[in-house]
């Protein structure tokens, strides 16, 4: 094999990369450092941006099969989506794992929502579906969402994470209070990326090609089984490696063990649904299984490293809005909110070109008429006609493959909440769903850190928790004042029970 020699980016032989040229041999170093002064400068911008969430992940290729049908059905009859529709059909996927709250070098075993963003590179273009592992989360409406995030990130002063902030934020926006029994319950610490779910957390539409319109919710099984962490063993294994998950994950692959997830699907006629006791549309509830089953429409698998971190999991960029012919929006507020922000973050991030990098440029055709702008890397379109309509040429627009779905809509431009909040009902129904250590890790949890907060805060989230079930308001209030009074924070379960409890049944649960 032909030796590689080192050259600088504009391809000339470097043959001293190990002095600067200086004025004798201590002397100053001269301003025609050309090798070293490219090399410094590109040194100093070698980071972009961090994220504002989601800034520690892991990635990996793969492929998505899918299965061609939901249940007994044809696909075709529910989404016109060209991936979905041929059972055995392969699209390629980069899937990206991440903690939410915590900086680019925190430890994977925080206490924390993990996102689940996958990427598939279609023949009609890029879809993106980004998720967490979580079903559901804190807030409902995107206006909230700043606000949330600055209370969770460190303090402005101090520069630590409080959880007073998460509990003040938390204790005055009462639909938080099912996330935040899911995030300290056993559940909020997945043990790796491979044995965690995933889920698009939103509302979304399928739409057939007679422009006929479902709602529709997704989510990824681990086929691998489910595995999360008790808070003893997270800190167990911070101790010793606080990569673990992105280790395990490049280990696995790297050694032939692919991991494998199933997409499910929930599916439900698009409408206000006044039957039920929460708005389809509100991001903070579940949807009954035993009134919308899980049926599964595909498989994915991760089969191949990335080559750079940096090119690859660093620079990929996702965004809600980004569907192919057959998927849609609904009028999840967040989903709303998210579509614009996910897409401006990208452009300040990585710039106005992003999707011309290679991990994030689809696999298809592009042809556009948008030019410039920083790093711009080639055209897309037409070298001259950079405009349309037009009779001398350039682009035209790409014919409809199915009837657009078209929503009515109707009524006042209003800010208001949604009618059927029900914000404690799911967060109860949880609670019982859990056994009895699952409901013990829970108090536990919940009382450490609450231990900590104001006596109004404290009041505020066991009022919460008495709305959503009798014995967990009464667990957590008997814990919080014990804790209060110089009791002992551990008595709320044996930590050898749990751990066996968990040895036992870490593949299913209610969730």
């Amino acid at each position: 094999m032909e030796e590689k020699f080192l050259t600088n980016r504009q391809g000339h032989p470097v043959t001293n990369n190990q002095q600067m040229r200086s004025v004798g041999e201590r002397g100053p170093a001269t301003l025609e450092n050309y090798d070293f002064l490219e090399k410094i400068s590109h040194f100093d911008r070698e980071r972009i941006p961090e994220r504002v969430v989601h800034a520690r992940g892991a990635g990996a290729h793969g492929v998505f099969e899918a299965y061609g049908t939901v249940g007994d059905e044809p696909i075709s009859k529910y989404t016109r989506a060209k991936l979905f529709q041929e059972k055995g059909k392969k699209t390629p996927v980069f899937v990206r794992f991440s903690t939410v709250i915590h900086g680019g070098h925190s430890p994977e075993t925080l206490r924390d929502p993990r996102g689940f963003a996958v990427k598939f590179y279609t023949e009609d273009g890029n879809w993106d579906l980004v998720g967490n592992n979580l079903k559901i989360f804190f807030i409902r409406d995107a206006m909230k969402f700043p606000d949330m995030i600055h209370a969770f990130k460190p303090d402005p002063v101090t520069n630590r994470q409080d959880a007073e902030r998460f509990f003040d934020f938390c204790a005055a926006s009462p639909e938080s209070f099912h996330m935040v029994t899911l995030i300290y319950s056993p559940w909020g610490i997945p043990a790796n990326y491979r044995m965690m779910q995933g889920s698009g957390v939103n509302t979304y539409k399928w739409v057939n090609k007679a422009g006929e319109a479902v709602l529709v919710k997704y989510h990824w099984e681990p086929k691998q089984g489910i595995r999360n962490l008790t808070q003893q063993e997270a800190e167990e294994i911070q101790g010793k490696n606080f990569n673990h998950a992105t280790q395990d994950l490049y280990e696995a692959i790297e050694q032939g063990d692919y991991p494998e997830w199933e997409l499910f699907v929930q599916i439900m006629e698009d409408g206000p649904h006044e039957e039920l006791d929460f708005d389809p549309l509100d991001d903070t509830k579940l949807w009954p299984e035993d009134l919308f089953p899980w049926q599964a429409v595909g498989k994915m698998t991760l089969n191949k490293n990335p080559e750079d971190y940096f090119a690859e999991v660093e620079q990929v960029a996702f965004g809600t809005g980004v569907l192919v012919d057959g998927l849609d929006f609904s009028d999840d507020k967040m989903l709303q909110g998210r579509t614009f922000s996910y897409s401006d973050t990208q452009r300040y991030r990585v710039g106005a070109n992003y999707l011309q990098l290679p991990i994030n440029a689809p696999k298809t055709q592009v042809a556009t008429n948008q030019r410039g702008g920083h790093m711009q890397m080639r055209v897309d379109g037409d070298k001259h006609i950079n405009y349309e309509p037009s009779l001398l040429g350039g682009l035209k627009e790409a014919k409809q493959t199915g009837k657009e779905h078209t929503p009515y809509v109707s009524g006042r431009v209003v800010r208001a909440p949604l009618d059927r909040t029900n914000d404690t009902k799911q967060a109860g129904e949880t609670y019982r769903k859990f056994e009895k250590w699952e409901q013990d890790d829970l108090i536990l949890n919940l009382t450490t850190d609450l231990a900590k907060c104001a006596p109004a805060i404290q009041e505020k989230m066991i009022s919460y928790a008495e709305q959503a079930d009798e014995e967990y308001g009464r667990r957590l209030r008997e814990n919080l004042t014990t804790s209060n009074s110089g009791g002992p924070l551990g008595n709320a379960h044996n930590d050898e029970a749990v751990q066996q409890a968990i040895d036992e049944s870490h593949e299913t649960g209610p969730l």
